[in-house]
């Protein structure tokens, strides 16, 4: 019995894994893996510990199953996050990496905002929170892409 429960508790961990999203924080290393794979960037700002409508994005859309599964082929996703918490402040090399993304792709400095772009940082198409289905979410993101 115990052996099965260790098994049926690997194989669920393993599940998990599987479609866990592959956020990427280094934009050149996010500008090199959309060049090998041909991909267009999704660069997420978010305030992860203190913006509800981030909360609410993540929850509703980057965090379902749907759009994990489908953002592993279609996607390099890149995520630039401000936390406010001490508990979950960044490393300072982090932070400075994602404020010179800021000063770039994010000058007004909304929250969440989503930036659609090319291996070179050209960018497609901008937009923010809305209350849509990971699928809408999805076609809404491919409506930039040409």
């Amino acid at each position: 019995m115990k052996k099965y429960v260790i098994t049926v508790l690997i194989l669920v961990i393993g599940l998990g894994t599987a479609i866990a999203q592959d956020w990427q924080t280094d934009f050149t290393e996010a500008k090199e893996l959309a060049k090998t794979r041909n991909l267009p960037i999704v660069l997420v700002f978010q305030g992860s510990d203190w913006c509800a409508p981030c909360i609410k994005l993540d929850r509703s859309v980057w965090s379902t199953d749907e759009f994990k599964k489908y953002a592993i082929d279609h996607y390099i996703m890149l995520q630039a996050d401000f936390p406010r918490r001490k508990k979950n402040a960044l490393p300072v090399v982090q932070l400075n990496k994602n404020k010179v993304l800021a000063e770039k792709y994010n000058r007004q400095g909304i929250f969440p905002f989503v930036v659609v772009m090319n291996a070179d940082g050209k960018v497609y198409g901008e937009t923010s929170y809305k209350k849509l289905s990971p699928k809408e979410y999805i076609a809404e993101l491919n409506s930039f892409i040409k």
